[in-house]
């Protein structure tokens, strides 16, 4: 079995994903227990306990969710669809405990000036960065106030460049990867998530930019976190691992005696009542309690992973340079089974 480095991953012959490598472990871990192993890091000057982020869906982050995950040492940025925005604002002082919020293109000066007030972070939620129009915002923004600005999304690192030119201080990467986007299916674009984050890794490490990356979609599970960091992700957004949490927007709902939260894609919501094209779809998950008890397993899975690979630092994790490509045999043989 050949095992890869990051820089033969990035030029394998097939797009990859999560699902299709594997982290080997190939030295003797100094490391005596998960408990020893630091996860701890910045993300635009934000101190993190945990590198997550959650995506400004409407029906995972509002802001129970912001505030609950800044609780967790995480950042939630409030989604721009729902009344979330509107409320934070209401007072006149933003509440205590969100870091970010999002953004569509046509957001006003007035909002805008409120955001910078509190010195929140920005996120620009677009289906693509890649879009002369949300260059032209983010440089607006840039120009005009001092705050941090997050854009996406992007499938590769060919324009990553002119995105940090445009002001953009991190990005999020990833088209068509989430459970409940069928961008790719509709429009026939995007690559696999590994495949996306190490491209745009490599790009903004061989053009020295300055510039945070966030592996946005295909997410399942705290394996496919420490995947992506290992991949070059300085965080991780989640959708689908957070929805159905007590927190997210959204009454439970009891069916055949089973506890149900609604999970849908933006795009789904964000042009329904247009009734424009759909990229996203809606769906209901099983509830799932707090998000906080998510964050601990995912805290707990990422430190373990850590513990084999012999790293006691999200740092060292990113230096790891030993992937296996697997079959589908491979795969399937890992799952659990009755």
């Amino acid at each position: 079995m050949k095992i890869y480095t990051k820089h033969e991953l990035n030029s394998y012959s097939l797009s990859l994903t999560y699902d299709d490598i594997s982290l080997i472990p190939t030295q003797v871990s100094r490391v005596k227990t998960r408990s020893e192993v630091n996860i701890k890091s910045k993300f635009l000057g934000k101190e993190l306990a945990v590198p997550v982020i959650s995506s400004p869906m409407d029906t995972v982050t509002g802001i129970a969710m912001a505030k609950e995950l800044t609780n967790s040492g995480c950042i939630g940025i409030v989604n721009r669809f729902d009344s979330s925005l509107t409320e934070l604002f209401s007072n006149g002082n933003v509440i205590e405990g969100i870091q970010a919020v999002s953004v569509s293109l046509t957001a006003e000066d007035e909002l805008l000036e409120k955001i910078a007030a509190n010195n929140l972070i920005v996120c620009i939620d677009t289906a693509n960065a890649n879009n002369a129009h949300v260059l032209q915002k983010c440089e607006e923004i840039k120009k005009k106030y001092k705050v941090k600005v997050i854009v996406g999304n992007i499938a590769h690192g060919g324009t990553l460049r002119q995105l940090v030119d445009a002001g953009a201080d991190a990005v999020r990467i990833g088209i068509g990867g989430g459970s409940v986007c069928t961008t790719s299916v509709q429009t026939g674009i995007g690559i696999g998530q590994v495949a996306s984050v190490i491209d745009t890794y490599f790009v903004r490490e061989e053009e020295k930019l300055k510039i945070e990356l966030i592996a946005d979609g295909g997410i399942k599970s705290a394996g496919d976190v420490a995947k992506a960091l290992a991949a070059g992700a300085d965080a991780v957004m989640l959708g689908r691992m957070l929805a159905g949490t007590k927190e997210t927007p959204g009454e439970v709902i009891k069916y055949n005696d089973q506890l149900f939260k609604k999970y849908r894609g933006s795009a789904s919501f964000g042009v329904k009542m247009k009734g424009e094209f759909i990229e996203g779809e809606e769906t209901m998950v099983p509830y799932k309690g707090t998000v906080r008890s998510v964050v601990n397993a995912i805290s707990d899975g990422l430190k373990s992973s850590m513990s084999y690979l012999n790293c006691e630092s999200l740092d060292e994790l990113k230096k790891i340079n030993t992937f296996a490509v697997l079959s589908t045999s491979s795969y399937l043989e890992r799952l659990p089974r009755k």
